[in-house]
C-alpha cells in the first residue's frame, strides 16, 4: 500500500505547476488579457479531446453500471454537498446577500477536474480515467442547475443550456465510438493528433488555475476570514470526503468507480466557483476564500484520505 509520504510525493507535481502558474503571471509572461482566449482553447479544444481519448476505446465504459453510477453520483453527491453547506451556513449566522449563496456554492463543489485527473493518473494510473470523466459530466449537470439556484436563483433552463458544450459532445461521441467499436478502428494519424491536443489540457489547465489565484495573493489578509475559511475546510476536507468513501465502500460498483469516489472525495474546493461567482453576482472573495484556504491545507489532508480511503474501501 502507498504510504502518506508516497502520496504527497505523488501530488506534489500538481501543485507545483499551479505554483508556475502563479509565477507565470507575476512575470507577466500569461497576462489577464490572454485568460479568456486561453480558457477557451483549453475548454472547447484540448479538454474535449482528452475526454474523447480517454472514452472511445474503454472497456470499462462498457460496463452499464459504470455509465449510469458515475454520472448520478457526481450530480447527487455535489448537489447534496451544496445544499447542506447552505444550510450549515445559515445555522452559523451567513445570510443571502452577506456571502450566504457564495459560501454554499464554494464549499460543495470540489476541484473534480484538472486537480482530479492529475492525481487519480499519479495514483491509480489511467485506467479509471475515462469512468472520472463520465463522472465530472454529472458534476458539471449539478453546477448548472443545482448550482445557479443555490447562487443566483436563476432558472433550470438556463442552467441545462451551460451543458450542451465542447466537453459534452466530446463525451457523448466518445461513448458512441467506444460502444460501436469506432474508437478501435480510427486512423492512426486523426489518433495521434488527438493525442497531442489531450496532453496539453492537464498542465495549461493547472497554469490557468494559479493564474487565477494570483489575482487574489495580492491581497493575502483577505484571503483569511475566521468563520468562512474554518467552516469550509471542515466541510470540505473533513465531513464531504467521508459521504465520498461510505459511497465507494458500500455501492455496487466497478473498482474503477470506487477509485474515482476516492479521489473525489479527497479533493479540496474546486477553482470554477470564483469565476462563476463573478458572473452571476455573488461574492468572489468569499469563494476566493474558500478555494485558497481548502487547497492550502489540501496538501496535508488529501495524501490522509487518499491513504484511508485506498486501505479502507479495499479492506
Amino acid at each position: 500500500m502507498l504510504s502518506y509520504w508516497q502520496i504527497l510525493v505523488s501530488i506534489l507535481p500538481v501543485f507545483g505547476m499551479i505554483a508556475i502558474g502563479i509565477g507565470l503571471r507575476r512575470l507577466k509572461w500569461m497576462t489577464s488579457e490572454a485568460d479568456a482566449s486561453v480558457l477557451k482553447t483549453v475548454v472547447n479544444c484540448l479538454y474535449p479531446c482528452l475526454i474523447f481519448e480517454n472514452v472511445a476505446n474503454n472497456p470499462a465504459l462498457r460496463d452499464p453500471s459504470n455509465l449510469l453510477l458515475a454520472p448520478l453520483s457526481g450530480l447527487v453527491v455535489m448537489s447534496g454537498c451544496m445544499v447542506a453547506s447552505l444550510f450549515i451556513g445559515r445555522a452559523l449566522g451567513l445570510t443571502v446577500g452577506r456571502g450566504l449563496r457564495t459560501f454554499a456554492f464554494a464549499s460543495g463543489i470540489n476541484n473534480y477536474g484538472y486537480f482530479a485527473i492529475s492525481l487519480l493518473l499519479a495514483i491509480f494510473g489511467p485506467d479509471a480515467l475515462g469512468v472520472l470523466l463520465v463522472h465530472n459530466v454529472g458534476c458539471e449537470a449539478s453546477i448548472w442547475t443545482v448550482g445557479i439556484l443555490v447562487l443566483a436563483g436563476l432558472s433550470l433552463r438556463e442552467g441545462w443550456r451551460k451543458l450542451f458544450n465542447g466537453p459534452i459532445i466530446a463525451l457523448v461521441l466518445g461513448l458512441a465510438f467506444n460502444l460501436t467499436g469506432l474508437g478501435a478502428r480510427m486512423p492512426g494519424v486523426l489518433a495521434d493528433i488527438i493525442h497531442q491536443c489531450a496532453v496539453c489540457a492537464i498542465p495549461l489547465g493547472l497554469l490557468l488555475i494559479g493564474c487565477t489565484i494570483d489575482e487574489y495573493l495580492e491581497r493575502p489578509r483577505s484571503l483569511v476570514d475566521a468563520k468562512i475559511t474554518t467552516v469550509s475546510c471542515v466541510l470540505r476536507l473533513g465531513l464531504f470526503p467521508l459521504v465520498y468513501l461510505v459511497l465507494a465502500k458500500y455501492l455496487p460498483c466497478s473498482d474503477e468507480m470506487r477509485q474515482v469516489l476516492i479521489i473525489q472525495g479527497a479533493m479540496p474546493a474546486g477553482m470554477m466557483p470564483i469565476a462563476i461567482a463573478r458572473h452571476y453576482g455573488g461574492q468572489p472573495l468569499i469563494a476566493a476564500q474558500v478555494v485558497i484556504g481548502t487547497t492550502v491545507l489540501g496538501i496535508l489532508t488529501i495524501p490522509l484520505w487518499i491513504k484511508l480511503g485506498i486501505a479502507w474501501v479495499a479492506g
